[in-house]
Parts: structure tokens; C-alpha cells; sequence
């Protein structure tokens, strides 16, 4: 969150913070939301002007859709979280040069709990 530094600086978030805070407003509701319903959500001292620009930032990378609701516009994520972060997942291992080393990585670095759920998917035990 934006907030101010020990010298009394403004800090400002990146694009990508802003990004994952617009994508965490629009997964937590069922429906579309408008530009100022995400703005009011995440944080009411940010310009709507930023909001709307993040969500064409996203709109244009494909992470979220706009729905036509009368003269403004609603947007709604086009994927999941869970989805987002699996095909980030892919991107990840596609770019390495040696993917199953990555994963041998990935997998000791996993909590029990996280751990036996992979095993349960492994086995065909999980959705």
C-alpha cells in the first residue's frame, strides 16, 4: 500500500503491485466491477485516472474483461487466481533450460501440507 516513508516520501506502488491489488479486488466478488468500485476496494486515495489505467494495462494483456454496463464500463478477471498463477507456473519452467531440475527445486521447497497435496494429484487422488 502507498503510504509514507520515514522521511516523510511518498512511497508509490509499481505497476505490477497495482496490477495483483486490481486482480485480488476482482477475485474476491462474483460480479464485474466498475473502475471506482476497484478504486474504493483497494484503496481510495488512489486516482481513478491510475485504476482505469491499470485495468487497460490489463484488459490489453489479457488478464481481464470489460463488460458493457450502460456508459460505464465493468471489468471481471478472465481467469482465475489459481490459473493465473499455473500458467505462470508454465511460463516459468518453459523458460529454464532445464525444467526438471527447476521442478526438483520447486518440490523441496514445499511445505508438508502442500507437499501431500501434490502427491494426492500425482495419484489422481485431487480435482
Amino acid at each position: 500500500m502507498a503510504g509514507t516513508g520515514s522521511r516523510g516520501r511518498s512511497e508509490r506502488r509499481g505497476a505490477g503491485a497495482l496490477e495483483s491489488e486490481v486482480l485480488a479486488a476482482l477475485w474476491a466478488t462474483e460480479r464485474p466491477l466498475t473502475p471506482a468500485e476497484i478504486q474504493a476496494e483497494i484503496d481510495g486515495d488512489l486516482a481513478y485516472n491510475t485504476v482505469h489505467t491499470i485495468l487497460k494495462r490489463l484488459y490489453d494483456k489479457g488478464l481481464v474483461l470489460r463488460d458493457a454496463d450502460g456508459r460505464r464500463g465493468a471489468y471481471r478477471p478472465a481467469k482465475n487466481a489459481a490459473e493465473l498463477t499455473a500458467e505462470a507456473m508454465h511460463e516459468a519452467l518453459d523458460r529454464g533450460p532445464d525444467p526438471i531440475a527447476t521442478l526438483q527445486q520447486f518440490v523441496t521447497g514445499l511445505s508438508p501440507e502442500e507437499e501431500r497435496a501434490l502427491r494426492e494429484l500425482l495419484a489422481g487422488g485431487g480435482a
